[in-house]
């Protein structure tokens, strides 16, 4: 593979082009540089180390080696030649590499020598005025982390899951930031699993409204016909895509918890705890819309089902009251000259008036029994 033999190479990365340093982190890539770099820094004692000019990861790392503290590097959406040098000068596992780059990977935790590789997905909530059978409602992006003695690299795929705001609230807390990279993971794990809570939220909103459109009774208080089943459909689709964001992440949360490990500080293992906490409710939560959305759209069908016997009825009763007057009219237009009271001047307004009697008995026998 290329991607093995450049990282064999570690070629050293040429110097990005960014924006001068004003402690933003941007969101996504400078279109006017080709680097998918959006910023790097170095970290000492809890505090950005400022300088006059950009540092690119390998004089950020160099920095690091020398005077101690860590460096962090942001990516959005590199390419393999764009990430292979990189990789090479932090040693990065090639497997962890080929999936940084390719994305849509399953969120997940692996561990090597001198690493930890974390896979996220994010989650975004897409908002709607009205709820259709092509509606988006949650759109998903990937954060994958690395996490070394002196370095955490991040490697954002997708429009969503910007990573500014985190960056500030930690660069304001220095006592935290001084804790070292695994003090970023547990922060990038919590804004992940935050961003859950309040799409789960907001998808508990929709859920709520076609439940309450489907279990409204109809005019009359006659059953509700129910509502498109797309619509429900698509919901499930879109809680399905929550639920493969969610459900995979809690075992990598309890392992960072619970396991020791090298690379994270016992101090900050016991804030994962409440990371995997608020995670395993958010997966319950999940797995209730699921169950919820199965029970409403059997519920729409069954109510689509009754609507439709209903109708059935209605028609076939109409059928069987039309049938007396077309039986009549079917035997009296046979014209033959021997038939009952033919010659009777009363014949035909007797005939008419028993045909509208039977009629109307049999309108009122159906409507008492509920079928009209």
């Amino acid at each position: 593979m290329s991607m093995i033999r450049d990282l064999r190479a570690a070629v050293r990365p040429s110097r990005p082009s960014l924006r001068k340093d004003t402690g933003a982190y941007d969101a996504t890539r400078d279109p006017s540089t080709p680097s998918a770099v959006v910023d790097c820094a170095v970290y000492r004692d809890g505090r950005r180390v400022q300088t006059d000019l950009q540092l690119s990861p390998h004089e950020a790392m160099r920095q690091v080696r020398r005077d101690g503290g860590f460096v962090w590097i942001g990516l959005h959406e590199p390419s393999e030649a764009e990430f292979s040098g990189i990789a090479g000068e932090f040693g990065l596992h090639p497997l962890a590499v080929e999936d940084a780059v390719q994305a849509h990977q399953r969120p997940k935790l692996e561990r090597y020598d001198d690493s930890l590789f974390t896979v996220f997905k994010t989650i975004h909530y897409v908002e709607h005025d009205e709820l259709t059978a092509n509606s988006e409602i949650v759109e998903t992006g990937e954060v994958m982390c690395f996490t070394g003695r002196d370095f955490f690299i991040t490697v954002r795929h997708g429009g969503q899951g910007s990573l500014r705001a985190l960056r500030h609230r930690l660069q304001d807390d220095p006592e935290l930031l001084a804790k070292g990279p695994s003090a970023v993971l547990h922060s990038i794990a919590d804004h992940v699993v935050d961003g859950y809570v309040a799409v789960a939220d907001a998808v508990q909103d929709d859920i709520d409204e076609v439940e309450t459109e489907v279990f409204t009774p109809g005019r009359g208080g006659k059953v509700s016909r129910g509502v498109d089943s797309a619509r429900i459909y698509q919901l499930k689709r879109e809680v399905l895509e929550f639920k493969r964001a969610v459900a995979p992440l809690l075992r990598p949360m309890q392992l960072l918890s619970e396991r020791p490990m090298r690379l994270v500080d016992p101090d900050i293992q016991k804030y994962f705890r409440d990371v995997a906490d608020h995670l395993a409710r958010v997966q319950e939560q999940v797995l209730g819309f699921d169950e919820l959305l199965n029970s409403i759209l059997q519920a729409n069908l069954a109510q689509a089902s009754v609507a439709q016997n209903e109708d059935m009825r209605k028609i076939t009763s109409w059928a069987a009251i039309i049938a007396v007057p077309t039986m009549v009219c079917g035997v009296y237009g046979m014209n033959f000259d021997y038939m009952p009271e033919t010659h009777w001047k009363l014949g035909y307004p007797v005939i008419m008036a028993i045909t509208g009697v039977i009629c109307l008995g049999i309108h009122r026998t159906l409507k008492r029994n509920g079928w009209l």
